[in-house]
């Protein structure tokens, strides 16, 4: 069976929680939602297409290997926008269309946005018969994405390459292990002057969170409900979802 995997590391993350009122909370790794999104991005999906980013949600399965739930940091946000009944009647595709009216009419809002400072986690997707695109087409996306890739937020670009590999393996803890193995021996192949090598090895996978349409052959230590299921991308509606977690080794 074929899997695709990727990495996602960056020095800062945001991967959306259900937000209430002015606070914006962060999961510590990323949810259906983000990795949509993230793979639309990379084929070059526009975000009003929602028939061809359903297909990505419901014909494929996808498992995040946490490596690093990295530390919490917490920005104090303020922002400007209109009211409602400005915009009334006004075309506002864009940022730049809602702050195109007068300064008077323009009002600043508080927000505290939560973000994970070094997060580093795996991720593996697994077709389906109905899937629209081959595993190679997600693969030579992430390779050479359309669009800017970001981790949650356009301020967390990805520190490192997203090095995706797909792997012959029966479930997603094994093409982890395959792919870290393999990364582990092109780290070694790269060393300096006094012979050590020049990027540190990748840290093993300390968590595994999967839903349906991956086989994952561990027993779940935690099932959780989770809101990251996108239903409708102009009205940021979401439905809930069922996730399993597996603790595969002490996390430090």
């Amino acid at each position: 069976m074929s899997i695709l995997v990727f990495q996602l590391q960056a020095p800062l993350a945001s991967w959306g929680d259900t937000a209430v009122g002015e606070y914006r909370p962060s999961y510590d790794y990323p949810g259906i939602s983000a990795l949509v999104g993230l793979l639309g991005a990379a084929l070059g999906l526009r975000r009003e297409d929602e028939s061809a980013h359903a297909a990505l949600r419901d014909h494929y399965g996808y498992a995040v290997g946490v490596q690093s739930s990295g530390k919490l940091l917490r920005d104090y946000h303020t922002a400007q926008v209109p009211s409602q009944s400005s915009l009334k009647k006004r075309p506002h595709a864009s940022r730049r269309d809602e702050l195109a009216i007068s300064k008077h009419d323009l009002n600043t809002i508080l927000s505290t946005r939560d973000y994970r400072q070094d997060a580093a986690c795996l991720v593996a997707v697994q077709a389906s018969e109905q899937s629209p695109y081959s595993l190679e087409a997600l693969h030579g996306g992430l390779r050479k994405p359309r669009f800017v890739l970001y981790l949650g937020r356009k301020a967390c670009p990805p520190s490192a390459p997203l090095h995706p590999c797909i792997i012959d393996a029966a479930t997603a803890e094994s093409a982890f292990e395959a792919y870290l193995a393999n990364l582990t021996t092109e780290i070694g192949k790269h060393c300096g002057r006094s012979g050590r090598p020049l990027l540190e090895p990748p840290n093993a996978v300390v968590r595994i969170a999967w839903g349906h349409g991956i086989h994952v052959d561990l027993p779940p230590d935690l099932t959780i409900t989770r809101k990251d299921r996108p239903i409708r991308r102009k009205g940021w509606q979401f439905s809930d979802r069922i996730e399993h977690i597996a603790l595969t080794r002490k996390e430090a």
